[in-house]
């Protein structure tokens, strides 16, 4: 099995994905947009992991790749494997399909609550649950997709397209070091707001720990379908 992830910026990797990727035998390759790379043949792809970053999907001006990569995804959506798309990766994915990507009504930079709003068939979250965020645009849902979580702020923070394809708009895969990254490279977004937490309040590591086992929960209702 083969997994794909699409990098947008040096400091947004894969975090705790990697891991369980690498445990449940997991060959990796990535696409680095930011070093002018393109993406491979999607049939060589099992598993396509899109991840975060500071632009809008809406920047094609700015960066013209987001123009083949939203191409990429429709074209890979219809392949029926799993998807993954995290923060700028679920929006693009949401964009791909045709929804609208918007400036939200206010940022949530920093853990917070979330609640889990679907109880139909296949993968939902807890009704109560934490996550780190990092964003300060939404999304319309695509057409046919299920939505999975909410905040009093943001009304659309992840969906669920069939058993294959899940979009979050927070951050499950965070670790230490990838918080901290956010942070050096993100600093002038952590403004007083009132969803805007403090670096101190940001790279307090506890809550990490129940955020990767979500994680592994949402990886594994991906793959284990395909396996």
């Amino acid at each position: 099995m083969h997994a794909h992830y699409f990098q947008h910026v040096p400091f947004e990797g894969l975090g705790a994905i990697e891991p369980w990727l690498r445990e449940h035998g997991f060959g990796i390759t990535r696409t680095a947009f930011f070093e002018g790379e393109s993406p491979p043949a999607p049939e060589g792809i099992d598993f396509l992991i899109i991840m975060g970053g500071p632009m809008s999907v809406n920047d094609e001006a700015t960066h013209p790749w987001l123009v083949g990569e939203k191409a990429f995804i429709r074209t890979f959506l219809d392949t029926g494997k799993p998807v993954l798309g995290i923060c700028l990766g679920a929006q693009l994915i949401a964009s791909a399909l045709g929804a609208r990507v918007y400036p939200n009504s206010e940022p949530e930079i920093g853990w917070f609550p979330l609640e889990g709003v679907s109880s139909t068939d296949g993968f939902h979250f807890p009704t109560s649950f934490t996550a780190f965020h990092w964003h300060g645009e939404t999304f319309d849902l695509p057409k046919g997709a299920i939505p999975l979580a909410r905040t009093e702020a943001c009304e659309n923070q992840a969906f669920r397209l069939g058993d294959r394809v899940i979009g979050l708009q927070f951050h499950l895969e965070t670790t230490p070091e990838s918080a901290a990254a956010l942070v050096a490279n993100c600093a002038d977004e952590l403004v007083d707001a009132p969803r805007v937490q403090t670096a101190d309040e940001i790279l307090s590591p506890e809550a990490c720990g129940a955020a990767n086992e979500l994680l592994n929960q949402v990886l594994s209702s991906l793959v284990d379908p395909c396996e």
